[in-house]
């Protein structure tokens, strides 16, 4: 009958783990999460104390938690069963193989207590300002944009939309089922760009552009164009116009005055708000209806493009590798969400930037 393992079976298994490359072991080694410990026990302290009370668990310990739920896109319930299960985890979060493993309520309730707080800018601002500490300054100027978090989408009647966007809770849902109900979500329409072939009859039909229509929630981000760290953002509802977002995403502290953004952005408002700043506008510029555009302007909107396209690499990381939704109800939960989603993949890029200066 096999034993229990004993120090040495462990740190061999510990071994194997940083040999095949742990991520979260690197992760770890890069970033100093004791630059947390400040901002998380004064936002515990000042949150309303819950029936559970303040967490037993250690906060830095619990805020690594969900670090690890928005790299792998985890329930709380997931993240129970994979902190018990993985000794990845349990070596990043500091648990050995006896430690006591917090439960999903109790993931629950430490992140509904950082809702309460509103602690979610603070910690990004704690780890914006490490950043500083290190030497990646926000340089080169900033590029702006915007992209839908997909949520579980409502079946609700006609008369129960119509209550939810007068900002009513329709009269027949009971308590227990307004609870379930995101009243905060929008639907909003996603273009896609139908490309022409290369080779096709010029005289064929051109593809038609998709509409694509998504429920959730927007995250705004605006990322230095010199690191590509993110370091404005705000979540809203998903029908949220991205142009009237630019100003509360614009950096005063970048060293560069450039901004780069796309069509959404282009409005005389918002160009005026960047001239008053002394900020150069990249931002493209739209075609006239029923009209060709200018060969001048497409040349200079594909020149901002190769720019501006390093935003997307953004979302691709937090959609595809990061697999980012909100599960949660609300606009409250979901800015924690979204806030906790672009902090952690500063984590990622952070560790990127470190490995490429890294002697070989």
């Amino acid at each position: 009958m096999a034993g229990q393992p004993g120090f040495f079976d462990l740190s061999d298994r510990y071994e194997a783990l940083s040999a095949a490359g742990d991520p979260l072991e690197r992760l770890g080694s890069v970033v100093d999460f004791e630059v947390f410990r400040g901002p998380l026990i004064a936002a515990l302290r000042r949150s309303v104390r819950g029936k559970g009370g303040r967490p037993p668990f250690d906060p830095v310990m619990m805020f690594k938690i969900l670090v690890v739920q928005a790299l792998y896109s985890l329930s709380d319930e997931a993240t129970e069963f994979q902190i018990k299960d993985r000794l990845s985890f349990q070596r990043f979060l500091g648990l050995g193989l006896d430690g006591t493993v917090p439960d999903a309520t109790t993931v629950w309730l430490f992140r509904e207590r950082l809702v309460q707080a509103k602690a979610i800018d603070r910690l990004f601002a704690r780890f914006d300002a490490a950043l500083k500490d290190r030497g990646y300054l926000a340089m080169g100027g900033q590029i702006i944009d915007a992209t839908v978090v997909p949520a579980p989408k409502q079946r609700n009647t006609e008369a129960e939309k119509a209550a939810i966007k007068e900002g009513r809770v329709p009269e027949d849902w009971k308590p227990a089922k307004a609870r379930q109900k995101d009243r905060d979500a929008r639907w909003s329409i996603k273009y896609s760009k139908a490309k022409v072939r290369e080779g096709a009859d010029p005289k064929a039909a051109k593809p038609v552009d998709l509409a694509i229509p998504m429920f959730g929630y927007k995250n705004h981000i605006g990322i230095d164009k010199a690191h590509g760290l993110i370091r404005t953002w705000n979540a809203s509802a998903a029908n949220a116009h991205d142009g009237a977002r630019l100003p509360g995403l614009i950096s005063r502290i970048n060293t560069g005055s450039g901004v780069w953004a796309d069509t959404a952005y282009r409005s005389k408002k918002n160009e005026a708000f960047l001239a008053a700043g002394m900020f150069k506008s990249h931002i493209h510029q739209r075609r006239k209806p029923r009209q060709p555009l200018p060969e001048r302007i497409a040349r200079a909107n594909t020149r901002r493009s190769k720019i501006r396209a390093q935003v997307e690499h953004v979302f691709a990381g937090q959609k595809h590798r990061m697999g980012l939704v909100v599960r949660t109800i609300g606009i409250a939960r979901a800015t924690i969400k979204i806030g906790m989603a672009n902090l952690v993949y500063n984590f990622q890029r952070l560790v990127w930037l470190e490995g490429r200066t890294a002697p070989a």
